[in-house]
Protein backbone atom coordinates (compact mmCIF):
# COMPACT_ATOMS: atom_id res chain seq x y z
CA UNK A 1 0.00 0.00 0.00
CA UNK A 2 2.72 2.25 0.54
CA UNK A 3 3.93 2.56 -2.95
CA UNK A 4 0.41 4.05 -3.95
CA UNK A 5 0.45 6.67 -1.22
CA UNK A 6 1.68 10.29 -2.21
CA UNK A 7 4.84 11.27 -0.84
CA UNK A 8 5.30 15.19 0.41
CA UNK A 9 7.54 15.65 -1.95
CA UNK A 10 6.10 14.35 -4.95
CA UNK A 11 4.35 17.37 -6.61
CA UNK A 12 7.86 19.19 -6.03
CA UNK A 13 9.22 16.10 -8.45
CA UNK A 14 6.38 16.90 -10.69
CA UNK A 15 7.23 20.54 -11.20
CA UNK A 16 10.77 19.34 -11.88
CA UNK A 17 9.41 17.28 -14.28
CA UNK A 18 7.81 19.53 -16.50
CA UNK A 19 10.66 21.42 -16.62
CA UNK A 20 12.85 18.18 -17.57
CA UNK A 21 10.32 17.67 -20.28
CA UNK A 22 10.27 20.65 -21.58
CA UNK A 23 14.13 20.62 -21.97
CA UNK A 24 14.13 17.26 -23.41
CA UNK A 25 12.12 18.26 -26.04
CA UNK A 26 14.39 21.07 -26.63
CA UNK A 27 17.27 19.18 -26.72
CA UNK A 28 15.58 16.83 -29.09
CA UNK A 29 14.74 19.47 -31.12
CA UNK A 30 18.39 20.58 -31.97
CA UNK A 31 18.07 17.37 -34.21
CA UNK A 32 14.44 16.33 -34.98
CA UNK A 33 12.46 19.02 -36.61
CA UNK A 34 8.69 18.62 -35.92
CA UNK A 35 7.04 15.48 -33.99
CA UNK A 36 6.55 17.07 -30.57
CA UNK A 37 3.50 14.64 -29.77
CA UNK A 38 5.49 11.43 -31.00
CA UNK A 39 7.92 12.78 -28.51
CA UNK A 40 5.42 13.33 -25.58
CA UNK A 41 3.69 9.99 -26.41
CA UNK A 42 7.50 8.02 -26.30
CA UNK A 43 8.04 9.87 -22.66
CA UNK A 44 4.65 9.13 -21.78
CA UNK A 45 5.41 5.04 -22.78
CA UNK A 46 8.58 5.29 -21.36
CA UNK A 47 7.76 6.45 -17.82
CA UNK A 48 4.75 4.27 -17.39
CA UNK A 49 6.97 1.42 -18.50
CA UNK A 50 5.67 0.59 -21.60
CA UNK A 51 6.85 -0.57 -25.04
CA UNK A 52 6.46 1.67 -28.49
CA UNK A 53 5.32 0.10 -32.11
CA UNK A 54 5.88 2.65 -34.55
CA UNK A 55 4.85 2.61 -37.89
CA UNK A 56 6.28 4.71 -40.49
CA UNK A 57 7.01 4.76 -43.98
CA UNK A 58 11.19 4.68 -45.04
CA UNK A 59 12.89 7.85 -44.57
CA UNK A 60 10.97 9.88 -41.00
CA UNK A 61 13.86 9.54 -39.21
CA UNK A 62 12.35 6.82 -37.01
CA UNK A 63 15.79 5.20 -35.84
CA UNK A 64 17.26 8.96 -35.62
CA UNK A 65 14.71 10.09 -33.02
CA UNK A 66 14.79 6.54 -30.94
CA UNK A 67 18.72 7.23 -30.91
CA UNK A 68 18.71 11.26 -29.80
CA UNK A 69 15.74 10.15 -27.48
CA UNK A 70 18.79 7.88 -25.48
CA UNK A 71 21.20 10.70 -25.97
CA UNK A 72 19.14 13.16 -23.99
CA UNK A 73 18.21 10.64 -21.45
CA UNK A 74 21.70 9.27 -21.33
CA UNK A 75 20.84 5.54 -21.50
CA UNK A 76 22.23 3.01 -23.39
CA UNK A 77 20.80 2.16 -27.14
CA UNK A 78 20.94 -1.08 -28.97
CA UNK A 79 19.43 -1.44 -32.64
CA UNK A 80 18.30 -4.66 -33.95
CA UNK A 81 17.68 -5.22 -38.16
CA UNK A 82 15.11 -7.61 -37.41
CA UNK A 83 15.11 -10.07 -40.96
CA UNK A 84 14.34 -13.37 -41.76
CA UNK A 85 17.04 -15.08 -40.83
CA UNK A 86 17.24 -13.25 -37.61
CA UNK A 87 17.81 -16.06 -34.58
CA UNK A 88 16.07 -15.51 -31.17
CA UNK A 89 19.95 -15.88 -29.75
CA UNK A 90 21.00 -13.15 -31.93
CA UNK A 91 18.57 -11.29 -29.78
CA UNK A 92 18.98 -12.29 -26.18
CA UNK A 93 22.52 -14.02 -26.29
CA UNK A 94 24.55 -16.64 -26.34
CA UNK A 95 26.69 -19.55 -25.01
CA UNK A 96 29.86 -19.87 -25.99
CA UNK A 97 32.96 -22.31 -24.96
CA UNK A 98 35.87 -20.67 -23.35
CA UNK A 99 39.17 -22.26 -22.41
CA UNK A 100 41.46 -21.28 -19.86
CA UNK A 101 44.93 -21.14 -21.25
CA UNK A 102 46.56 -21.67 -18.00
CA UNK A 103 44.53 -24.57 -17.20
CA UNK A 104 43.49 -25.49 -20.01
CA UNK A 105 39.73 -25.97 -18.57
CA UNK A 106 36.50 -25.63 -20.43
CA UNK A 107 33.69 -23.55 -19.67
CA UNK A 108 30.18 -22.21 -20.90
CA UNK A 109 30.17 -18.26 -21.23
CA UNK A 110 27.54 -16.60 -21.70
CA UNK A 111 27.39 -13.64 -24.28
CA UNK A 112 24.94 -11.02 -24.05
CA UNK A 113 22.93 -10.30 -26.90
CA UNK A 114 21.94 -6.20 -27.81
CA UNK A 115 18.50 -6.71 -25.98
CA UNK A 116 20.87 -6.06 -22.71
CA UNK A 117 20.27 -2.04 -23.38
CA UNK A 118 17.85 0.87 -21.43
CA UNK A 119 16.44 1.50 -25.12
CA UNK A 120 16.22 -1.01 -27.43
CA UNK A 121 15.05 -0.35 -31.59
CA UNK A 122 13.39 -3.30 -33.07
CA UNK A 123 13.82 -2.19 -36.82
CA UNK A 124 10.95 -4.01 -39.09
CA UNK A 125 10.15 -6.67 -36.64
CA UNK A 126 7.16 -7.75 -38.87
CA UNK A 127 10.23 -9.25 -41.29
CA UNK A 128 11.47 -12.24 -38.48
CA UNK A 129 9.72 -15.45 -37.85
CA UNK A 130 7.07 -15.74 -34.89
CA UNK A 131 9.59 -17.55 -33.02
CA UNK A 132 12.16 -14.41 -33.11
CA UNK A 133 9.44 -12.20 -32.48
CA UNK A 134 8.32 -14.10 -29.27
CA UNK A 135 12.12 -13.97 -27.70
CA UNK A 136 12.04 -10.22 -28.20
CA UNK A 137 8.35 -9.83 -26.27
CA UNK A 138 9.19 -12.32 -23.97
CA UNK A 139 12.13 -9.86 -22.45
CA UNK A 140 9.83 -7.28 -22.92
CA UNK A 141 7.32 -8.94 -20.84
CA UNK A 142 9.37 -10.53 -17.93
CA UNK A 143 12.91 -8.02 -17.90
CA UNK A 144 14.55 -10.47 -18.14
CA UNK A 145 16.14 -13.67 -20.25
CA UNK A 146 16.72 -17.32 -19.53
CA UNK A 147 19.12 -18.87 -21.03
CA UNK A 148 20.85 -22.59 -20.37
CA UNK A 149 18.90 -22.48 -16.95
CA UNK A 150 19.64 -19.39 -16.11
CA UNK A 151 17.96 -15.96 -16.03
CA UNK A 152 19.43 -12.69 -16.19
CA UNK A 153 17.99 -9.29 -15.56
CA UNK A 154 17.60 -7.09 -18.66
CA UNK A 155 19.22 -3.26 -17.30
CA UNK A 156 16.50 -1.22 -15.94
CA UNK A 157 15.01 1.02 -17.50
CA UNK A 158 14.47 -1.11 -20.18
CA UNK A 159 12.09 0.49 -23.24
CA UNK A 160 11.29 -1.56 -26.40
CA UNK A 161 10.78 0.88 -29.72
CA UNK A 162 9.08 -1.56 -32.84
CA UNK A 163 9.16 -0.19 -36.04
CA UNK A 164 7.29 -1.35 -38.75
CA UNK A 165 6.92 -0.54 -42.59
CA UNK A 166 3.59 0.07 -43.77
CA UNK A 167 4.19 -0.21 -47.29
CA UNK A 168 5.77 -3.50 -47.94
CA UNK A 169 3.88 -6.07 -46.58
CA UNK A 170 5.23 -9.20 -48.51
CA UNK A 171 7.84 -11.77 -46.74
CA UNK A 172 6.60 -10.00 -43.71
CA UNK A 173 5.09 -11.94 -40.23
CA UNK A 174 2.71 -9.78 -39.02
CA UNK A 175 2.44 -9.38 -35.13
CA UNK A 176 -0.71 -11.43 -33.73
CA UNK A 177 -2.98 -10.06 -32.13
CA UNK A 178 -2.15 -11.17 -28.25
CA UNK A 179 1.55 -9.75 -29.35
CA UNK A 180 0.30 -6.52 -30.12
CA UNK A 181 -1.66 -6.21 -26.65
CA UNK A 182 2.43 -6.27 -25.32
CA UNK A 183 2.74 -2.59 -26.49
CA UNK A 184 1.42 0.19 -24.37
CA UNK A 185 1.04 2.84 -27.42
CA UNK A 186 1.16 2.27 -31.62
CA UNK A 187 2.19 5.45 -32.76
CA UNK A 188 2.07 6.71 -36.78
CA UNK A 189 4.98 9.17 -37.67
CA UNK A 190 3.40 11.34 -40.65
CA UNK A 191 5.01 13.16 -43.44
CA UNK A 192 6.88 16.17 -42.26
CA UNK A 193 4.52 19.97 -43.06
CA UNK A 194 6.16 22.23 -46.10
CA UNK A 195 8.00 24.58 -43.56
CA UNK A 196 9.49 21.52 -41.25
CA UNK A 197 10.45 19.44 -44.66
CA UNK A 198 12.42 23.02 -45.75
CA UNK A 199 13.92 22.98 -42.46
CA UNK A 200 14.95 19.09 -42.09
CA UNK A 201 16.60 19.61 -45.80
CA UNK A 202 18.47 22.91 -44.60
CA UNK A 203 19.54 21.31 -41.36
CA UNK A 204 20.69 18.02 -42.97
CA UNK A 205 22.82 19.27 -45.74
CA UNK A 206 25.14 21.91 -43.90
CA UNK A 207 28.01 21.38 -41.61
CA UNK A 208 26.76 22.15 -38.37
CA UNK A 209 26.36 18.86 -35.86
CA UNK A 210 24.20 19.72 -32.86
CA UNK A 211 25.88 19.03 -28.90
CA UNK A 212 23.14 17.24 -27.13
CA UNK A 213 23.22 17.68 -22.88
CA UNK A 214 21.75 14.57 -20.94
CA UNK A 215 18.65 15.83 -19.27
CA UNK A 216 17.77 12.64 -17.19
CA UNK A 217 19.51 10.00 -15.83
CA UNK A 218 18.54 6.18 -15.81
CA UNK A 219 18.57 6.60 -11.66
CA UNK A 220 16.00 9.74 -11.89
CA UNK A 221 14.09 7.81 -14.68
CA UNK A 222 13.44 4.80 -12.44
CA UNK A 223 11.97 7.07 -9.95
CA UNK A 224 9.64 8.83 -11.75
CA UNK A 225 8.58 5.25 -12.64
CA UNK A 226 8.03 4.89 -9.16
CA UNK A 227 5.97 8.33 -9.27
CA UNK A 228 3.49 7.70 -11.77
CA UNK A 229 2.39 4.54 -9.92
CA UNK A 230 1.98 7.10 -6.98
CA UNK A 231 -0.72 9.35 -8.49
CA UNK A 232 -4.00 9.59 -7.22
CA UNK A 233 -6.81 8.80 -9.61
CA UNK A 234 -10.52 9.55 -9.44
CA UNK A 235 -13.08 6.81 -9.30
CA UNK A 236 -14.76 8.77 -12.05
CA UNK A 237 -11.26 9.18 -14.27
CA UNK A 238 -10.79 5.06 -13.71
CA UNK A 239 -14.39 4.70 -14.81
CA UNK A 240 -14.59 6.73 -17.73
CA UNK A 241 -11.40 4.64 -19.28
CA UNK A 242 -13.31 1.12 -17.94
CA UNK A 243 -16.19 1.98 -19.91
CA UNK A 244 -14.23 2.93 -23.33
CA UNK A 245 -12.82 0.15 -23.16
CA UNK A 246 -15.73 -1.82 -22.51
CA UNK A 247 -17.69 -0.60 -25.32
CA UNK A 248 -15.33 -1.72 -27.73
CA UNK A 249 -16.57 -5.40 -27.64
CA UNK A 250 -19.20 -5.85 -29.52
CA UNK A 251 -20.79 -8.61 -27.09
CA UNK A 252 -20.95 -5.93 -24.62
CA UNK A 253 -24.41 -5.03 -23.86
CA UNK A 254 -23.97 -1.52 -23.73
CA UNK A 255 -21.97 -0.94 -26.36
CA UNK A 256 -23.16 1.24 -29.68
CA UNK A 257 -24.89 -0.46 -32.64
CA UNK A 258 -21.56 0.91 -34.90
CA UNK A 259 -19.14 -1.39 -32.64
CA UNK A 260 -21.50 -4.37 -33.03
CA UNK A 261 -21.44 -3.65 -36.96
CA UNK A 262 -17.93 -3.21 -37.39
CA UNK A 263 -15.68 -4.66 -34.82
CA UNK A 264 -15.54 -8.97 -34.69
CA UNK A 265 -12.90 -7.93 -31.60
CA UNK A 266 -12.67 -5.43 -29.09
CA UNK A 267 -9.77 -4.43 -26.34
CA UNK A 268 -8.85 -6.52 -23.08
CA UNK A 269 -8.69 -5.36 -19.59
CA UNK A 270 -4.99 -4.08 -20.10
CA UNK A 271 -6.15 -1.41 -22.40
CA UNK A 272 -7.95 -0.15 -19.17
CA UNK A 273 -4.82 -0.64 -17.13
CA UNK A 274 -2.49 1.60 -19.78
CA UNK A 275 -5.29 4.46 -19.98
CA UNK A 276 -4.71 5.25 -16.84
CA UNK A 277 -1.05 4.89 -17.07
CA UNK A 278 -0.94 7.22 -19.65
CA UNK A 279 -3.83 9.29 -17.99
CA UNK A 280 -1.35 9.41 -14.76
CA UNK A 281 1.55 9.90 -16.88
CA UNK A 282 0.19 12.48 -18.99
CA UNK A 283 -0.85 14.94 -15.75
CA UNK A 284 2.21 15.23 -14.20
CA UNK A 285 4.29 15.63 -17.66
CA UNK A 286 1.67 18.79 -17.87
CA UNK A 287 2.86 19.31 -13.87
CA UNK A 288 -0.54 18.12 -12.58
CA UNK A 289 -0.80 16.23 -9.58
CA UNK A 290 -3.96 14.16 -11.15
CA UNK A 291 -4.72 13.00 -14.13
CA UNK A 292 -8.88 14.26 -15.57
CA UNK A 293 -10.58 12.49 -18.28
CA UNK A 294 -9.48 14.42 -20.49
CA UNK A 295 -5.77 12.58 -20.62
CA UNK A 296 -7.64 9.26 -20.53
CA UNK A 297 -9.20 10.52 -24.20
CA UNK A 298 -5.78 12.05 -24.85
CA UNK A 299 -3.94 8.36 -24.86
CA UNK A 300 -7.05 7.04 -26.20
CA UNK A 301 -5.61 6.43 -29.77
CA UNK A 302 -2.55 5.36 -29.54
CA UNK A 303 -3.69 2.58 -26.72
CA UNK A 304 -6.29 1.25 -28.39
CA UNK A 305 -5.61 1.32 -32.13
CA UNK A 306 -3.70 -1.78 -32.55
CA UNK A 307 -5.95 -3.65 -30.13
CA UNK A 308 -9.34 -3.44 -32.35
CA UNK A 309 -10.13 -6.30 -34.35
CA UNK A 310 -12.19 -4.91 -37.80
CA UNK A 311 -14.36 -6.81 -40.04
CA UNK A 312 -15.41 -7.12 -43.16
CA UNK A 313 -17.90 -4.67 -43.18
CA UNK A 314 -15.52 -2.13 -42.03
CA UNK A 315 -13.25 -2.63 -44.48
CA UNK A 316 -15.42 -2.59 -47.35
CA UNK A 317 -16.26 1.23 -46.03
CA UNK A 318 -13.09 2.17 -45.43
CA UNK A 319 -13.39 2.48 -41.53
CA UNK A 320 -10.15 1.45 -39.86
CA UNK A 321 -9.99 1.19 -35.64
CA UNK A 322 -8.90 5.33 -35.43
CA UNK A 323 -11.96 6.16 -37.12
CA UNK A 324 -14.13 3.91 -34.57
CA UNK A 325 -12.00 5.08 -31.52
CA UNK A 326 -12.87 8.78 -32.76
CA UNK A 327 -16.60 7.98 -32.62
CA UNK A 328 -16.34 6.69 -28.88
CA UNK A 329 -14.94 9.92 -27.86
CA UNK A 330 -17.29 11.79 -30.15
CA UNK A 331 -19.99 9.84 -28.16
CA UNK A 332 -18.56 10.34 -24.36
CA UNK A 333 -18.68 7.09 -23.86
Amino acid sequence: MAENRTKPDDLESVQKLREARNKIAAEIGKIIIGQREIIDDLLISLLARGHCLLVGVPGLAKTLLISTLSRVLDLKFNRIQFTPDLMPSDITGTEIIEEDTSTGHKSFKFVKGPVFANIVLADEINRTPPKTQAALLQAMQEHEVTAAGTTYKLPEPFFVLATQNPIEQEGTYPLPEAQLDRFMFTLWLDYPSREEEAQIVKSTTSAYEAELNPILTADEILNLQKLVRRVPVADEVINAAVSLVRNTRPNYEKSPDFIRESISWGAGPRASQYLILGAKTRAILDGRPTPEIADVHAVAKPVLRHRLVTNFNAEAEGIDAVDIVERLLENKN
